[in-house]
């Protein structure tokens, strides 16, 4: 993958994101607002809303997370920002917090579906590695799904694999859940 480029979501790649995302904006309305809102906002705002709150999170230049691109061509994403930011995972008993240690949070991902299954992930992972040494973070933790098959649905992928996070040089430092693991790069 020698051809992928990096960029932050930002005003300037905002047209690239929704065509990454499509009409649908990912996954079912979602605009990578799960994390960010209650259940029940989110359900409320599924679709439009949802893409208007993340255009306004764009706006005010929040922390939002990096494109990926091949030939100028959006083909990937990874949700990353300050742990506070994203309520329900705050909310987790599973993906709670490990410490007390400021940390920046990988909680999605959405590769488009002709690049899946080619290690866009993993590469995503070492920009956003790079991204956050710029920031100065110490500490970045994702929360990867483990496999249940070979053959899981891509649908249930969006928070990645341990294989990517492991590839990018992350470590297991948590688990409180068969599925879940909690991972960590020191910067």
């Amino acid at each position: 993958m020698n051809d992928l480029t990096f960029k932050q979501l930002s005003k300037k790649t905002w047209g690239d994101f929704e065509k990454l995302f499509g009409e649908c904006g990912a996954c079912g309305g979602c605009w990578c607002m799960s994390w960010r809102l209650k259940k029940s906002e989110f359900d409320k705002n599924k679709g439009k809303g949802n893409k208007a709150l993340m255009r306004k999170l764009v706006l005010k230049k929040k922390e939002t997370g990096i494109l990926a691109y091949i030939k100028h061509e959006p083909v990937g994403w990874c949700s990353v920002a300050p742990r506070e930011d994203f309520l329900r995972l705050n909310n987790s008993r599973v993906l709670g917090k490990v410490d007390d240690n400021p940390v920046w949070s990988i909680v999605c991902f959405f590769i488009d579906k002709k690049y899946r299954r080619k290690d866009i992930s993993t590469e995503l992972l070492k920009a956003v590695i790079s991204y956050c040494q710029k920031k100065k973070v110490k500490i970045l933790e994702g929360y990867p799904t483990e496999p249940y098959s070979e053959n899981m649905p891509a649908v249930f992928a969006w928070t990645g694999f341990p294989s990517a996070f492991t590839k990018a040089g992350f470590r297991e430092v948590e688990r409180r859940s068969k599925s879940r693991p909690i991972m960590r790069y020191y910067l």
